[in-house]
């Protein structure tokens, strides 16, 4: 076995509570944020690199992680996002044919943090009921006072404002520039496997920064605007929300993933709360309020929509609830071809139930190009 002699590792909450391990490989230090969990059974290196989880420290909650390597072609975005890893059962030998490399050495080349022997089960339990909050992962075991003087400086996750950290500085292009339809996406920590389904549909897209205004977004002349998917508390993105109320000004069709459905919300006056535990993992069961039918969709999220707030806004409907908390995942803009969902139709990783939104945003764009020949 390598690595013998690992160094022994801790995991530091909030709260003082302390869960030990060992480093993975010969790394050593420190690292800070929000400690959640996923459920995922696969999908590791799609977890880690999806923006969405920047700053956040990830408990894998299947029992053995890295056993089946990395691929280049597996990645969300150009880096790791996640803060630092914690699993059970670190693989440092992996078993598949399509693996161009090892998940250790992945980590190190991202300077990431990792630590395992972790009893993950009690873990994940006591934030089940103790909630969300910051710790700290670290092999400086004997510096536990030292440690939480500095867990202590830490941000909360709640009004912290991170789209700014993972978007895109400049605008740039995806997918074929003679391509049927234009979409303007704004970068608020956006997947590449979104772009990759748009693309797939016959649309050209154009992505601006977290802070693009509408009149930049406009001028690519879209036939539609997409608002991704991104980390941190929706509220302080102001630029965000206030291109988000300038598109809904026009009859254009829109799409919001994620924090982008949040953002979607805010623009029409509903407010936003972060979630006692967030929705991570590749199971979630929804309900398609419109059509019946359910859902096993792919989650990642920490914040959520005021339901009550929702119900009681005359022009906003809710399309689609989570069945395990009945919170809302996904509303649409009654008379206007704007839509917004809670959870990731383009999965990776994850289930293809809900690819079919995709469908509904094109045809949207279609329908709408069609009214505007006419």
């Amino acid at each position: 076995m390598k690595y013998q002699t690992r160094k022994k590792a801790l995991i530091l909450l909030a709260d003082g509570t302390i869960f030990y391990g060992k480093a993975v490989g010969g790394k050593e230090g420190s690292a800070f944020g929000e400690v959640c969990f996923n459920t995922g059974m696969t999908g590791y290196q799609e977890i880690f690199t999806d923006p969405s989880y920047f700053g956040q420290l990830m408990v894998t909650t299947n029992a053995h992680i890295g056993n089946y390597g990395t691929n280049e072609d597996e990645v969300e975005s150009n880096s790791v996002k996640i803060a630092g890893l914690i699993c059970r059962n670190f693989s440092y030998h992996h078993s598949r044919h399509s693996a161009d490399d090892s998940l250790e050495s992945f980590l190190d080349q991202n300077n990431l943090l990792a630590i395992s022997d972790v009893d993950t089960r009690a873990l994940v339990s006591y934030i089940r009921d103790n909630g969300a909050m910051n710790a700290v992962i670290s092999t400086d075991v004997d510096n536990i006072e030292g440690l939480k003087k500095q867990l202590a400086e830490v941000p909360d996750m709640n009004g912290l404002e991170l789209a700014s950290k993972v978007s895109t500085q400049q605008p740039y292009y995806f997918g074929h520039e003679n391509a049927t339809y234009k979409i303007a996406a704004l970068d608020i920590g956006i997947k590449r496997n979104i772009l990759r389904n748009l693309a797939e549909r016959d649309a050209y897209i154009k992505v601006f920064p977290y802070d693009a205004t509408f009149e930049e977004m406009a001028a690519f002349n879209p036939d539609g605007y997409f608002l991704s998917n991104g980390p941190g508390d929706p509220e302080p993105l102001e630029q965000s929300i206030a291109t988000a109320k300038d598109i809904l000004k026009t009859e254009a069709p829109v799409f919001g993933i994620c924090l982008g459905h949040q953002v979607l919300a805010l623009a029409n006056g509903i407010s936003t709360y972060k979630m006692h535990n967030g929705h991570r993992g590749i199971n979630h069961p929804i309900k398609n309020l419109l059509t019946g039918k359910g859902e096993i969709t792919s989650q990642n999220h920490g914040f959520a929509i005021n339901r009550e707030e929702t119900e009681a806004h005359p022009d906003v409907e809710i399309t689609h609830v989570h069945l395990n908390d009945n919170t809302v995942a996904g509303i649409r803009l009654k008379g206007k071809p704007v839509f917004s969902v809670q959870y990731h139709p383009e999965a990776s990783p994850g289930p293809h139930d809900a690819s079919y939104l995709f469908d509904q945003f094109l045809e949207n764009i279609k329908n709408a190009k069609l009214e505007k020949a006419h």
